[in-house]
């Protein structure tokens, strides 16, 4: 089953190639490090001991920080090998991790070719491979062997990721079969992995709990709402394509409330920044984009704000009043509720959250949360939750809270993983 995966990657590798470039049109960071996605990676650095870390892209990447920091504290005579899928990913952690200096290293993951993975691991001869969330490809956990124990760390599986590799018959088994660990999100992830055959796995939580706001990024949260101004703001965060056309559409309400709130938009994808203002360009919509935005602030006429910057969503949770979470409005799965929480906003999210399952089911449980069957719904509860300042204080509170007592999936994450690092 894996040679036929092997050939199949082999033949559409020119097709994969033809692709980066084609989307290198519109984000030239595809058409950057290209070599390093067929694992050339230059001249050889040190000796330094290395621990290799895959976030394959922004999500992931901002998610690992907390891992990342804690490892290099852990084994302070190592560095780290970063590596990435998408160009948003490496962007990202260069932001994040430009703290770190020549301790951390970031580049491309080869694609899952058998020789193109050696290349990459005869060149930084890691002591392990950390892979992030839902990552697992066969040619490099065979490749890793006995030499490079692979752990899936803040690992997630829906059933309907499950039900997708199941259907890969041995390629996903045998791969699961060799990881030497597993550090799963919750209980019903963990009894997923355990069924693909992964032998050792643990529960310790979500590392994303563990993510601190960055006091710049509240401080740009604070300017941001500067230059809003005391008008409610509605956060329409990570969507989908598909999601922004409803809201925008069902939206249409809000601005004949007291006030005119303010819908803020960020897109998950930052090459789709430019088709959304199109749509809201197309409903007549008064739009400002926040790469645009200047001292002078946002227009008291705008309407709607696009969110068009990288690496600022804290900021974005930070200046607004109430936060949807996107992915969710369409079955896409919906993103990630915990940053949201993390800085004490009320979340509402909707009826599609099969990524996070359990983590939204407890937020709702717990107060910070609430669920919308859709547009209209979201609509309505904005509406509700806009004029009655109580209430979303109480549901900020909650949040917050929430955020908080799920914290430490890091320090169980690292004391694992301590028991497999060569």
């Amino acid at each position: 089953m894996r040679r036929l995966y092997t050939v199949m990657w082999c033949l559409a590798l020119p097709l994969v190639l033809l692709r980066l470039w084609w989307r290198g049109r519109k984000e030239p960071g595809y058409r950057q490090h290209w070599r390093e996605r067929l694992g050339f990676y230059g001249a050889r650095g040190g000796a330094t001991p290395t621990l290799w870390v895959h976030a394959v892209s922004v999500g992931e990447t901002r998610a690992a920080e907390p891992l990342v920091d804690a490892l290099l504290l852990a084994y302070p005579d190592s560095r780290i090998v970063l590596t990435h899928m998408t160009p948003t990913g490496r962007a990202t952690g260069r932001a994040l991790f430009a703290r770190h200096g020549e301790r951390l290293v970031q580049a491309y993951l080869p694609y899952d070719i058998p020789f193109m993975v050696r290349r990459f691991i005869g060149h930084f001869a890691p002591r392990i491979c950390i892979l992030m969330e839902t990552e697992v490809w066969p040619n490099l956990i065979a490749a890793c062997g006995t030499q490079v124990p692979v752990a899936l760390v803040n690992a997630r599986l829906s059933e309907r990721s499950l039900r997708r590799g199941q259907r890969f018959g041995t390629l996903m088994t045998n791969a699961a079969r060799a990881l030497a660990l597993v550090a799963a999100q919750t209980e019903a992830d963990a009894a997923r992995v355990r069924s693909l055959g992964a032998p050792k796995v643990e529960v310790t939580g979500s590392i994303k709990f563990d993510v601190l706001v960055p006091e710049s990024a509240l401080a740009t949260g604070a300017w941001l709402r500067s230059r809003i101004g005391a008008r409610p703001v509605l956060l329409c965060a990570s969507t989908r394509e598909g999601e922004e056309a409803l809201i925008l559409d069902a939206c249409a309400a809000l601005w004949t409330l007291p006030g005119q709130p303010l819908l803020v938009i960020v897109p998950r994808h930052p090459q789709r920044f430019d088709e959304v203002a199109a749509m809201a360009a197309a409903r007549g919509l008064a739009l400002q984009r926040r790469s645009d935005l200047g001292e002078a602030g946002v227009d008291r006429a705008s309407q709607v704000l696009l969110g068009d910057s990288m690496g600022e969503m804290f900021a974005y949770f930070s200046a607004c009043d109430l936060a949807f979470i996107g992915g969710s409005l369409l079955p896409l799965g919906g993103q990630n509720l915990i940053e949201a929480c993390a800085v004490g906003k009320p979340v509402l999210i909707g009826p599609h959250t099969f990524n996070f399952a359990l983590v939204t089911e407890e937020a709702i449980a717990a107060g910070a949360a609430v669920r919308v069957a859709d547009d209209k719904e979201l609509v309505f509860m904005v509406e509700k939750l806009l004029v009655d300042d109580a209430a979303r204080s109480a549901m900020g509170a909650h949040a917050l809270a929430f955020a908080n007592e799920h914290r430490g999936a890091t320090a169980r994450t690292v004391g694992l993983l301590r028991h497999i690092i060569f």
